[in-house]
């Protein structure tokens, strides 16, 4: 059982589970009735997404110390108590339950993701055994 961070859109794992969008916005152009079956999430919870002002500081961080200040924004925001159980109820979650959290950013390195991550680890987080795309390729034994 395990948290999995990934970018929303993407082509799901195999035992990646329910994907939790963690985006304040649903994407653009796309049906509510194809979130799911288009790869971008199953359930919404904008919750855990930063506010608007504080992704302005993460789209225009152009250095180490403005990226510094986003998160710092982020991790004040996430110390909340609503969104601070949030966090505290996925990290056991996934103890038990295989699910998915994520964004649409390309990077994950500049995006709040990696600080969710983190959060999550802070509280305990099982995130299972990384699954690479060369294990996923590689062929298996079928004996």
């Amino acid at each position: 059982m395990a948290v999995r961070i990934v970018r929303l859109g993407s082509p799901r794992l195999e035992g990646e589970g329910t994907r939790i969008g963690t985006v304040r916005r649903p994407p653009r152009g796309v049906p509510k009735s194809e979130f799911a079956s288009g790869n971008w999430y199953d359930v919404w919870l904008p919750n855990l997404a930063p506010s608007v002002e504080t992704v302005k500081l993460a789209q225009q961080a152009a250095t180490p110390a403005e990226w510094a200040a986003f998160v710092k924004r982020y991790r004040t925001e996430m110390a909340a108590p609503d969104n601070a159980h949030l966090i505290e109820l996925l990290a056991a979650l996934s103890r038990h339950s295989d699910f998915s959290v994520g964004c649409y950013c390309v990077d994950e390195a500049h995006c709040h993701r990696s600080v969710l991550r983190e959060l999550l680890a802070e509280k305990g987080a099982d995130f299972g055994t990384p699954v690479s795309a060369e294990t996923l390729a590689a062929p298996r034994c079928s004996s």
